[in-house]
């Protein structure tokens, strides 16, 4: 078996099965905590409906942050976009994707690909360089430098392999999906898993907001 088969097959199969269990062991510790009993009624008559609304309102920050933020959220939208379209878009993926679940859809231009690539891996440069200029304001810790490493790598790595850069291709690409393989093993157990726990925290804070009577 060579680098790539060795890729392809186990290493990439036991890396997602690692990350779907390890995802639903997470959000199951999330679901079973224990709540509080409700002691008090929201001061707003639709308090849980707005609760829940802010999981969504929030997606941008409030006008009295909108500039101080403005750099962090739009590289933050451009990147999270990008990868998306990356991770759905381009033909290999859609392939990796159909060989699991059995669906398929059209795939972007090659050029397309590549662009909406670049654009993945130039805001995540810059969000991280955003960081490390402002240690202060971050405050990140070694699991954050680890993230964006693996974040960065298949990005880095797919880009090359597309274009033929570097080592051979078939080694390229083997480099390529071991270092989502990484990715996968790692996701479930970092700060990656806001993926997820966004949608309680926000739902959590409307709701608490609600029954202060906040405006929200």
């Amino acid at each position: 078996m060579n680098l790539l088969e060795f890729a392809r097959g186990p290493v990439i199969h036991w890396a997602l099965i690692i990350l779907v269990a390890g995802t639903i062991w997470r959000l199951l510790g999330v679901l079973i905590l224990t709540r509080g009993a409700d002691l008090s009624r929201p001061r707003d008559a639709f308090g849980n409906f707005k609760g829940y609304r802010t999981v969504f309102s929030r997606a941008w920050p409030s006008g009295e942050f909108t500039v101080a933020t403005r750099y962090q959220t739009i590289m933050a939208y451009f990147f999270h976009f990008a990868t998306l379209i990356v991770v759905i878009g381009i033909t290999p993926h859609i392939e990796f994707i159909t060989s699991l679940t059995g669906y398929s859809w059209p795939a972007l231009p090659n050029a397309v690909g590549v662009a909406v690539g670049t654009i993945a891996l130039v805001s995540l440069i810059a969000l991280i360089g955003r960081r490390l200029s402002m240690p202060k304001i971050y405050c990140s810790n070694i699991g954050d430098y680890v993230t964006w490493v693996l974040v960065a790598t298949p990005l880095i790595t797919g880009l090359l392999a597309f274009a033929h850069l570097g080592a051979r291709y078939e080694t390229m690409l083997a480099i390529h999906i071991l270092s989502v393989a990484a990715l996968f093993v790692w996701f479930p157990f970092s700060k990656l898993m806001h993926s997820f726990w966004f949608i309680f925290s926000r739902a959590q804070s409307g709701l608490s907001y609600a029954h202060k009577g906040v405006r929200i």
